[in-house]
């Protein structure tokens, strides 16, 4: 049996970085790490060229190639992609048996959870559609048409692959002029996933909603579902728990009407309202008919006790 070696900082800088790796109450938004096989076509590089594109600044590119074999050992790989502090990776290669392979990816607990291996069928890249393109750090809306993304388990895993691939910082409102970006995700019946890129255009439209067209900027890529190798029911639950903390609890006794407005209900116990003290103030004491009153009151009573004695 082995153990584990703990790694321990030994600078102040090396001390941040650990900490920056351990578990975080809100994580944010995954590295990508884009590696090339030992061998890889012209079509596969360019598009790992084009998903780096959207993917940037939250990526990170390793220029040389390395015999990986993701399927038969993945050890390496979940090396070089936990050394990079990544959580997602997008590996490309080819060979006889399987040309134009892409494969996604990600680790949970430094471990393989996900990985699906895509074949690129047909591809068209960024350049060969002459037209203007989006900016960097643009965060994409995300669609995915058919239904059969919800009809099995790999692909309803894939579909939750892509939106980890593509998400970025999650925020809490945005405005219409800073949507630009749509992804589409098609799956057809026998199983073709088409990608597709477009950029929003708003057009004046004469009512104060604008009117908005699409236009394709690329890449264009269809893919066929080759291998895939997903995480159990019980380990993919683990990995989606959030913690405690971030739970949001109902509150009781609260509500809010149709303006907006919130009301609460405050529940009091039975109060006891013949032992509140109220003489304190000069206005509310006894006067003296008052007292005396009192007592010639407490005297017939001492009398009539007597005389029934």
């Amino acid at each position: 049996m082995s153990l584990m070696r703990i790694k321990r900082p030994l600078t102040h800088k090396g001390k941040k970085i650990l900490q920056a790796r351990e578990a975080q109450l809100k994580e944010g938004a995954k590295n990508t790490l884009f590696i090339e096989g030992r061998k890889c076509s012209g079509d596969v590089k360019q598009a790992l060229k084009d998903l780096y594109h959207f993917k940037k600044p939250l990526c990170k590119v390793l220029s040389r190639s390395n015999d990986i074999t993701p399927f038969e050992d993945s050890s390496s790989l979940q090396f070089l992609v936990d050394k990079n502090d990544c959580g997602l990776f997008m590996f490309g290669s080819t060979s006889k048996k399987r040309p134009n392979n892409l494969v996604l990816g990600r680790l949970f607990e430094h471990e393989l959870l996900d990985m699906v291996e895509l074949g690129i069928n047909e591809y068209k890249s960024l350049n060969d559609f002459k037209n203007e393109k989006i900016g960097t750090s643009v965060k994409p809306c995300l669609v995915f048409n058919g239904p059969k993304w919800n009809q099995t388990e790999e692909l309803r895993r894939l579909k939750s692959l892509f939106i980890d691939a593509f998400h970025r910082d999650t925020v809490k409102a945005i405005r219409l002029q800073g949507v630009e970006h749509v992804l589409s995700f098609t799956v057809t019946d026998d199983n073709i996933i088409y990608l597709r890129s477009y950029k929003i255009l708003l057009k004046k439209s004469g009512l104060k909603t604008p009117r908005i067209e699409l236009t394709e900027i690329g890449p264009s890529i269809d893919f066929s579902i080759r291998r895939t190798k997903i995480a159990s029911e019980d380990l993919y639950k683990l990995a989606r728990k959030q913690p405690k903390q971030l739970k949001v609890t109902k509150k009781k006794n609260i509500s809010r009407d149709e303006l907006g407005n919130t009301h609460g209900r405050v529940h009091v116990g039975k109060q006891q309202i013949q032992k509140i003290q109220t003489r304190k103030v000069r206005a509310l004491r006894k006067t003296a008919d008052e007292k005396r009153s009192k007592r010639q009151e407490k005297k017939a009573a001492l009398k009539l006790a007597k005389q029934n004695e």
